[in-house]
């Protein structure tokens, strides 16, 4: 049985004559941070994590802020789709280029072409606005979405390949976390704070201007050359082999090298982020029914929550380091049940002490969670499939999760005459909280297979 944690992206396993490689110190790990890479990496990070609460969370501040229904904003967050159907045009992404844009590269090319029609969708949603209609400005939220989560194909594959090794990728993967999570305080704390002074539409403007950003480093970018060798030199995907190559290799290839064991994968993977998204749309709403100003929850924000952020991307790659992957996944769901069960007690206690307790506790837990999951699956892909690999991946920890939180606002509202309208929150974030418990049972026995394969291989 394969070991779903040690397979690279880069080359097979060593063979047991082989040399065991040398750990880095951590001047050598800080050292390579210099690496331009790194700063694209980082930018690149920030330009897929700008758009996604612009089209789910944040968008939902927006819409209660103009009277929209909670039962509305729960179903208009069903853009989010985008990001779990993802999987079903990656292999476009991998395997043609974009005309003219192609000339950057496979994956330069896409990453441009993405960021312009992002921007574009963004200014769309800021020049209707709520009073167009929901359906006019949900068509732009739409677009954004999509683009955005083709966008991160793209990103994502050259992540995994422009890694010179399996290290790197947890360097990248850190940087882009990093830049990820920054982009996820801006459109969640500093828009909220601007949307307070010069309004909503003019808050989106300057997010489709910050776009900027990652198209600067889409071209400073550098396409990475074996993995760009490697997809060339497969046939073309308008003939037959290319086609079923590019539609099943990619599958075929996950499943050969985990055998029955990639089904315990792919269901651990799509219910590991159930506590972080299920409650997602609800919780803009929530703090606007709590009473909670704007320019409250955009300092705690941008203060408490960018700290604990910055420890829990440290904290979880310092982990995976320390006690292996799938300890770390494990520690997540645990960090993720508490972080997200803890809204509950703004219910009770609102104050401000209260707020940035809970919202410290969530922003560790998230960003611990999502380096974990992230680092995991992108150990899990193969070059030359990697776009489709990890769309795959990324897919299936998407799907279920944007499929329930659509229901979040009738979710609360059906419990609202029994508990009122903060216990209806309450009791809906303690159960979204104890959606660990599934995932958290799941990666442990593939701990413990992964042990007994390993004591085996002995």
């Amino acid at each position: 049985m394969s070991d779903p944690a040690a397979t690279t992206t880069e080359s097979p396993p060593a063979s047991p004559a082989a040399p065991p490689r040398r750990k880095r110190s951590a001047l050598e790990v800080l050292k390579e941070l210099r690496q331009p890479k790194v700063a694209v990496m980082l930018a690149l990070g920030f330009s897929s994590g700008l758009p996604f609460l612009l089209t789910a969370n944040t968008f939902g501040y927006w819409l209660r802020d103009e009277g929209t229904s909670l039962k509305a904003i729960g179903f208009i967050s069903w853009v989010g789709f985008a990001y779990a159907f993802k999987v079903y045009w990656s292999p476009l992404v991998d395997r043609v280029d974009v005309p003219l844009l192609g000339r950057l590269g496979r994956r330069r090319g896409w990453m441009l072409l993405c960021q312009i029609l992002v921007a574009l969708g963004l200014l769309g949603m800021a020049l209707v606005g709520v009073s167009g209609g929901l359906a006019a400005i949900g068509a732009f939220a739409l677009l954004t979405a999509f683009a955005s989560a083709t966008q991160d194909i793209a990103i994502d594959a050259w992540r995994i390949e422009a890694a010179s090794d399996a290290e790197e990728v947890g360097l990248m993967t850190s940087a882009a976390q990093l830049g990820y999570r920054i982009a996820l305080l801006v459109t969640d704390a500093a828009i909220i704070a601007a949307a307070a002074r010069v309004g909503w539409s003019l808050s989106y403007v300057a997010m489709a201007v910050l776009m900027a950003i990652g198209i600067a480093a889409s071209f400073f970018a550098t396409e990475p050359a074996r993995a760009d060798a490697v997809l060339h030199a497969k046939p073309p995907l308008w003939t037959r082999r290319g086609l079923v190559d590019a539609l099943l290799g990619p599958f075929i290839d996950f499943f050969r090298k985990h055998r029955a064991t990639g089904l315990l994968i792919l269901l651990a993977v799509a219910l590991y982020r159930l506590p972080d998204f299920v409650m997602g749309p609800m919780y803009n709403p929530y703090y606007h029914d709590l009473g909670i100003s704007k320019d409250t929850v955009a300092l705690v924000r941008g203060s408490f929550g960018l700290v604990t952020t910055f420890l829990g991307l440290a904290a979880a790659g310092l982990c995976s380091v320390r006690i292996g992957m799938l300890p770390t996944l494990l520690v997540g769901l645990v960090l993720e049940a508490f972080g997200t069960s803890a809204f509950a007690l703004l219910a009770f206690h609102a104050d401000a002490t209260t707020f940035a307790a809970v919202m410290s506790l969530d922003s560790f837990a998230q960003a611990f969670a999502g380096v974990a999951l992230v680092t995991y699956m992108s150990s899990l892909t193969t070059l030359g499939y990697t776009a489709t690999q990890y769309a795959m991946l990324s897919s299936t920890y998407a799907v279920l999760g944007k499929l329930l939180k659509g229901f979040s606002g009738v979710t609360v509202d059906a419990l609202t005459p029994g508990y009122g309208l903060l216990g209806a929150y309450a009791t809906a974030f303690v159960g979204t909280g104890l959606t660990a418990i599934p995932p958290f049972l799941l990666f442990l026995l593939l701990w413990r297979l992964q042990r007994r394969g390993s004591r085996q291989a002995r």
